[in-house]
């Protein structure tokens, strides 16, 4: 004997709406889930141009500038290094432990070409500023128009 159930319109509104419950929670408290980053040290970047230069920033306080390696290889910038636990305690009891350790990769398809044997890296305050001049034959040229005569059939 079959059995007929009712179709509950409101019970799968109910479920549709936990599924958005739990995927904008996961977006905004645990972000580097949806973007596949879970496990890994999410580096963020600024990455902006100006009309000469191309500059990235990286947020990475608490690192050693010298446990930061830096390298362009083509039009893919990568950055690597270590977030380290210095904080030594013979028995902890942690109420909470969000900052994240172990080490770290970042690696970004450049917007435009770089002069990559004249960019400069400088750290400071956490906050590695990368500045890499654009390569000639991508900064803008400025065309001057001049103009050769009269029109014909103009006075």
């Amino acid at each position: 004997m079959a059995n007929i159930t009712r179709w509950d319109p409101f019970g799968e509104m109910v479920h549709l709406r936990q599924a958005m419950d739990r995927l904008f929670d996961e977006s905004f408290t645990r972000p580097w889930r949806i973007l596949g980053w879970e496990g890994e040290t999410f580096v963020p970047l600024d990455v902006y141009e100006t009309e000469d230069e191309l500059v990235v920033k990286a947020s990475l306080p608490g690192v050693k500038p010298e446990d930061v390696h830096v390298s362009i290889t083509g039009d893919t910038l990568s950055i690597k290094g270590e977030f380290r636990f210095e904080e030594e305690t013979k028995k902890p009891s942690y109420y909470r432990q969000e900052r994240r350790y172990g080490s770290f990769h970042r690696a970004v398809t450049l917007p435009t070409q770089v002069e990559s044997d004249k960019a400069e890296a400088v750290f400071e305050h956490g906050v590695l500023t990368l500045t890499m001049p654009k390569a000639e034959g991508v900064k803008p040229k400025t065309i001057k128009v001049k103009a050769r005569g009269m029109i014909e059939g103009e006075k």
